[in-house]
């Protein structure tokens, strides 16, 4: 059952055990308060080990309750004190997050608020929540379930997908369409136009979007994260992609499903990712490239190709000191010069 806003919330072992699985080391009706990492623990936490690096710390976390795999079940027992050992323990982590989220923080009953302004010609499913100051425009469509939150715009004519979830000050724009279960988080944008000018006599002309943008089921997108529409077909986010903080996803990118982007990752426009990639934080991306299914891009690099086999790929120079940097910086380079000079010596030695 949920709880009321701010009291305390306890499950047992069991109840865990019950709906999530695993096997259980331990009485049933331990009780559990709180979620912890292994060296902030205390007796009433459950906690998890899933990085073998951590290990270290079983032994000395005060957790009531580890969840292990079954290579570490020996040293759980070993430890003394409850344990539930599952194939995946970070996956079952995940899973306990959402479990444990379900009961402490329980929806309020779907309300349309008196102070949001929507036009006559939207239609909501059922149970649709509209919190204050939120605008829904002219035909727009709101599945069921889809919780829009303060100060949130719903361009006209966009589709919004049962189940989603939109924090405060989203804005959706006109003809776009969010898939269910979708979570965009605060301060995301989508449609806005693509960044498209054609220059003429010095000053810039302005190239009118008129594609949308199209986002599948289970995408979650992170506070400030922007997805431009389309400069003539739509920019899509295909089913489960996983986008942080920050990130900027140009006009008609396309992004296969369950494809993960860190924060302040930027893709320019007409680049197509395949599926499950992963792009670490402040990677970048050039425009109109092909990146292969099963790419991984790692923190902090420039793709200016395209990449047609699966792999990691790094392009990062390692920090330094400045003056050794500056050094190793001006030997870059010469590294053209110093390579048609090897050239030319080879070719006189032959």
């Amino acid at each position: 059952m949920p709880v009321q806003p701010g009291a305390p919330f306890q499950a047992t072992l069991g109840d865990l055990v019950h709906d999530l699985g695993g096997e259980l080391l331990g009485p049933p009706d331990q009780p559990v308060t709180r979620i912890a990492p292994l060296d902030a623990a205390d007796p009433g936490c459950i906690s998890f080990l899933a990085n073998p690096k951590y290990r270290g710390q079983l032994q000395s976390t005060q957790a009531g309750c580890v969840i292990v795999s079954p290579a570490v079940r020996e040293d759980a027992v070993a430890r003394g004190g409850a344990a539930i050992v599952a194939d995946d323990p970070y996956l079952y982590f995940a899973r306990l997050s959402q479990w444990w989220a379900k009961r402490v923080r329980p929806r309020a009953a779907p309300r349309i608020h008196p102070s949001a302004v929507m036009d006559p010609s939207a239609t909501l499913g059922v149970d649709v929540d509209i919190g204050p100051l939120a605008v829904i425009e002219a035909g727009a469509v709101i599945g069921d379930g889809v919780i829009i939150g303060p100060h949130c715009v719903v361009g006209a004519r966009a589709r919004i997908g049962a189940g989603t979830r939109l924090a405060a000050r989203v804005t959706i724009g006109f003809d776009c369409v969010i898939g269910e279960r979708g979570i965009l988080h605060s301060g995301v944008v989508i449609g806005a136009d693509g960044f498209g000018f054609a220059p003429v006599q010095g000053r810039w002309e302005k190239i009118e979007q008129l594609g949308a943008v199209r986002i599948g089921d289970d995408v979650e997108l992170g506070a400030n994260t922007c997805v431009d529409r389309g400069a003539l077909g739509d920019t899509i986010l295909e089913e489960g992609v996983k986008l942080d903080n920050l990130v900027q996803i140009a006009h008609n990118v396309k992004v296969g499903a369950h494809t993960a982007m860190a924060g302040c990752v930027g893709v320019a426009g007409s680049t197509t990712i395949g599926k499950h990639c992963t792009v670490g934080g402040s990677g970048m991306i050039l425009g109109h490239l092909t990146l292969a299914d099963h790419v991984h891009v790692s923190a902090g690099t420039l793709i200016s190709r395209s990449i047609h086999k699966p792999g990691q790929y790094t392009g990062i120079f390692p920090s330094d000191d400045n003056a050794s940097w500056e050094k190793n910086a001006a030997t870059l380079r010469q590294l053209h010069s110093l390579r048609e000079r090897l050239r030319a010596l080879e070719r006189s030695n032959s």
